[in-house]
C-alpha cells in the first residue's frame, strides 16, 4: 500500500478552486494511477478530517511549441481530485 504522500501531490488553487472551499470541496493534483478509494483515504490521513465523496478527472497536457522550428510538444498529463468533507469538518487549507 502507497503512503499518502506517494498519492497527493499538491493542492490546485485557483479562484474557482478558492470559491468550491466555501462549500467544503477541495482540489489536489493526485498520481495519475491513484483510485477515489486511495485519493479519500489519503486525504482522511492527512488533514485528519472525514471524506464525503471524491470527484476525479483525467488532465490532458496541453500541446505546446518547442523551439524556432514550430516543432509541436506537450505537457505531461495529469489527474485532479476534487474532494468534499462531510458536515462539520474544518478548512483544510
Amino acid at each position: 500500500m502507497r503512503s499518502a504522500f506517494d498519492i497527493i501531490i499538491a493542492p490546485v488553487v485557483t479562484e474557482k478552486c478558492n470559491a468550491q472551499a466555501q462549500a467544503s470541496k477541495y482540489v489536489f493534483k493526485v498520481k495519475t494511477d491513484a483510485e477515489k478509494i486511495e485519493i479519500g483515504r489519503a486525504i482522511e490521513e492527512l488533514f485528519k478530517v472525514k471524506v464525503k465523496s471524491v470527484n476525479v478527472m483525467n488532465c490532458m497536457g496541453k500541446a505546446r511549441r518547442a523551439g524556432r522550428t514550430n516543432k509541436m510538444g506537450r505537457r505531461a498529463d495529469w489527474k485532479k481530485a476534487i474532494v468534499t468533507l462531510s458536515e462539520g469538518s474544518i478548512e483544510i487549507i
